[in-house]
């Protein structure tokens, strides 16, 4: 009897694991959670807000990703998770670290490349620097994230830290990084640009 209630159960839950769609999210510390309580970062509010719904998320970002430490494990990730979506997010320690911004855009490509050669769909997340890091290289940095969308038509956040990056408040001690307060905003960012794909995958 209890083999077969066990059985039954099961028989149940096999539509949701057998249809569940995975949503990747590659980035950096940005979305790795970085100084924030375990829990509390806005990949974990994305999974909470998606969990009565086919998707599950996954979050491969990692503290310090360059976008050639992200081209380097794509592949790795992509066989590993087999998102249908990926959120990608990097770029920004390449322009911290004074990256080439021509290399930084051929990578990105490289990592939409093997996306889509794998039939996952990328939504496109665009960092920014502050002027202090010179303005021409900023101006630069800043003009790869909408000509590579525009270029693929990928899905677009075109800044990652919209309508807030300038609160001192909302940032933690090192000033680059968001607080947990501030992850709300984050989320309602990458919900701008994932939503509509949500509504025309399902």
């Amino acid at each position: 009897m209890v083999q077969k209630t066990f059985l039954a159960l099961l028989f149940a839950l096999l539509p949701q694991l057998t249809f569940a769609s995975t949503l990747l999210v590659f980035g950096d510390s940005l979305s790795a959670g970085y100084g924030l309580p375990t829990g509390k970062s806005w990949v974990d509010m994305l999974s909470a807000k998606l969990s009565k719904t086919p998707y599950r998320v996954a979050n491969a970002s990692i503290s310090g990703e360059t976008t050639a430490g992200g081209l380097s494990r794509i592949g790795r990730a992509l066989g590993q998770f087999r998102p249908e979506i990926v959120i990608l997010e990097l770029g920004a320690n390449d322009g911290l670290q004074g990256e080439p911004v021509a290399m930084t855009k051929k990578n990105l490509n490289a990592i939409v490349d093997a996306c889509e050669n794998h039939h996952a769909k990328v939504l496109l997340v665009g960092m920014r620097l502050p002027p202090n890091y010179g303005r021409r290289y900023a101006s630069e940095f800043g003009a790869i994230y909408p000509e590579i969308a525009k270029r693929r038509r990928l899905a677009f956040v075109p800044f990652m830290l919209d309508g807030f990056a300038q609160n001192l408040d909302d940032f933690q001690a090192d000033g680059l990084h968001p607080t947990a307060a501030a992850q709300g905003k984050v989320l309602s960012n990458i919900w701008k640009g994932l939503a509509p794909m949500l509504q025309k995958l399902h």
